[in-house]
């Protein structure tokens, strides 16, 4: 499914803002403290070059700018990227847009991120690799789906809510303009 510009972002945040929220009563006390979790990850838009710290393209500063427009209303409570010109120059959009400052996670410490992010609930996104991405999701307890074409694939936005009761969804948007591989 690819996000269409602005018109139904109200639409699916309010269908994220239902997953996050448990309508039933907690069996466990200590669950009630802990707040539900959402969180949007994508990887980075698309890099300008293969060298070893590559900023974006116009394509992937255009698609930055997609990503804050389908986020600007999502009630993000932090913007995480790992230390790269180009996932922090696709989390800068979104953080300026809300006032936010990006924070840095290491992504050889995918498990104590995934850690952190359950400990602290609320809403956030996460910018990260095509190897990182999915793996991250999966250690949320979403489904990562197809490995991410390396060269062709930006569009991914996985969002995982994590309920007070410790269910989990997740599903897999396109945003932007298409990818040359959209269709995995």
């Amino acid at each position: 499914m690819r996000i269409p510009p602005r018109g139904a972002i109200a639409i699916l945040m309010f269908a994220v803002l239902l997953l996050g929220t448990s309508a039933s009563p907690d069996p466990d006390p200590s669950a009630s403290d802990q707040s539900p979790l959402t969180v949007f990850l994508v990887r980075h838009a698309e890099k300008a070059d293969s060298g070893k710290d590559p900023g974006l393209t116009e394509a992937g500063r255009a698609r930055a700018q997609d990503l804050a427009g389908a986020l600007g209303n999502a009630g993000l409570e932090a913007v995480h990227s790992s230390d790269y010109a180009r996932t922090r120059d696709t989390a800068a959009p979104v953080a300026a847009q809300l006032g936010l400052e990006v924070q840095l996670y290491d992504p050889r410490d995918l498990p104590g991120l995934a850690s952190e992010l359950r400990a602290r609930g609320g809403r956030h996104l996460v910018v990260g690799h095509s190897n990182t991405t999915p793996a991250l999701v999966g250690l949320l307890g979403g489904a990562k789906g197809l490995p991410i074409d390396d060269d062709n694939e930006f569009d991914r936005l996985y969002i995982v809510t994590v309920a007070r009761d410790g269910t989990v969804t997740s599903v897999m948007l396109r945003y932007g303009a298409a990818s040359a591989d959209a269709g995995s």
